[in-house]
């Protein structure tokens, strides 16, 4: 099994590489090449199809959908200079606010739990 974390990283690297040193007849530098509205319609389509997909289609289906909307989402990515790390910045903050919120909730609840008792 491979690790995800490490293919996102391996993956957006050579998509990196190849805006930095453009290589004759790489999809990616097409891709470059046309600009971000490009990229952008490329990450739309890529989305209608996986959730065609969902609706439709095998679980290999989906799982290459899924794989063509990261790899648009990464070419993004390095147009516009956001990292996984920035990702993985924003998630982690996004984690502990939620945890917070919890932590929160089942504090006020605590605090306005009345104790019932049936006397009869």
């Amino acid at each position: 099994m491979s690790d995800i974390g490490d293919m996102l990283y391996e993956e957006y690297d050579i998509i990196k590489s190849r805006k930095e040193d453009p290589q004759e007849g790489s999809y990616t530098c097409y891709l470059f090449n046309k600009g971000l509205d490009k990229i952008l319609k490329k990450i739309g389509e890529e989305a209608a199809e996986t959730i065609i997909a969902a609706k439709n289609s095998s679980k290999d289906e989906i799982v290459g959908e899924i794989c063509d909307v990261l790899f648009h989402t990464e070419v993004m990515m390095a147009e516009k200079g956001i990292t996984w790390e920035d990702i993985a910045d924003e998630l982690a903050k996004r984690r502990a606010k939620e945890n917070m919120n919890v932590e929160k909730e089942a504090k006020r609840r605590a605090e306005n739990r009345t104790d019932e008792t049936n006397i009869n």
